[in-house]
């Protein structure tokens, strides 16, 4: 039994450890939060858990194994180091780290103690963002020209991140998993409509080598959109991730295009229109899916599908967009990824 501490019981944590009670072969053996309300509430739902206010108390306790952090992002290098650094698995929440730079560093000390260091992209572990990567990785697509994401709703304002960090890196997340490729370039614009906080809305272009991306994120907006468009050369998807039933839907259409010179006083361009299918998923809940991993991967020893190295791609991205943003969208070119010695 792999004994698990959930580090933040505010908005994501509970989410965290209810999921945990739940997965096999594991128990949630303590929560921590600085906030009495907060242990007051997780005393109610996990009544045999140990509540702390202390997170340093959490790296005293025998009896755990690995640590689930769900706190504000500028706080999760220094937690996630010290969990392995006292021999915890970790599963830190998105964005991994604050930096690419403290990336490296945890990827590089989880490495040196042979600990499992996951990021939570918990959309990665859905079935719909699965069952996407299944139908591209076999060719069912073509070749994929582009992917463009609408995330918006009305809130919720952050403090310490800009829409960026926190909606555009659910894409980033699927996008890494689905088309096993990191962008080459990145170029964002964005603004703040509330003075001193982060930007609220911003768009964002990344630039792969046989495909573009267009994130489209906004917290102020009068509604809530989850939707993804792929276009590929064979067929194309539409993903909304709000849809309760049919969350995939997969278009047989898209262009011809003659390329003989008989062709030259007729038309080029010609459009295939076929059926629309939405194929059959799974209904597991993708952060059950995921806890369940986190523990599969430390009772088998085996890499994360979101392992460390992931979540440090995702960051260098992060901070290439806003490197970009305060250029006014200036393109900006992202070197090989950065990997730990």
């Amino acid at each position: 039994m792999i004994g698990v501490a959930v580090i933040g019981y505010g908005y994501w944590g509970p989410n965290l450890a209810r999921s945990f009670s739940e997965t096999d072969d594991c128990q949630v053996v303590a929560i921590a939060d600085p906030s009495p309300a907060a242990l007051a509430r997780a005393g109610k739902r996990h009544p045999l858990a140990r509540l702390l206010t202390d997170p340093a108390e959490v790296f005293k306790q025998p009896d755990i194994d690995a640590v689930a952090i769900a706190t504000p992002v500028r706080t999760h290098y220094d937690l996630a180091r010290a969990a392995l650094r006292s021999g915890r698995h970790v599963l830190v929440e998105k964005p991994m780290t604050e930096t690419s730079d403290q990336g490296v560093l945890l990827v590089e000390e989880a490495a040196r103690r042979n600990l499992v260091l996951m990021a939570g992209h918990t959309f990665v572990y859905s079935p719909a963002v699965r069952k996407i990567q299944e139908l591209v990785s076999a060719g069912d697509l073509g070749q994929i020209f582009y992917y463009d994401s609408t995330r918006i709703n009305l809130g919720l304002f952050q403090r310490d991140v800009d829409v960026i960090w926190d909606l555009a890196v659910h894409d980033l997340s699927i996008l890494e998993f689905v088309l096993r490729a990191t962008p080459s370039a990145v170029s964002a614009n964005g603004v703040s409509h509330v003075k001193g906080s982060p930007e609220n809305m911003a768009q964002v272009t990344l630039y792969f080598e046989d495909c573009v991306a267009h994130l489209n994120v906004n917290w102020l907006a009068p509604v809530k959109i989850r939707q993804v468009l792929i276009g590929g050369s064979r067929k194309m998807i539409v993903y909304d991730d709000l849809e309760p039933s049919e969350k995939i839907k997969v278009y047989d259409r898209g262009i011809n295009v003659a390329h003989g010179s008989e062709e030259i006083y007729r038309m080029l361009v010609s459009y295939r229109v076929g059926d629309m299918w939405a194929p059959q998923l799974a209904t597991t809940e993708p952060l059950l899916t995921e806890t369940s991993h986190f523990v599969s991967c430390i009772r088998d020893r085996i890499t994360p599908i979101t392992d460390g190295r992931l979540g440090l791609r995702v960051v260098e991205v992060l901070e290439a967009a806003t490197r970009s943003m305060r250029q006014r969208g200036q393109p900006v070119e992202l070197g090989r990824p950065r990997m730990a010695s």
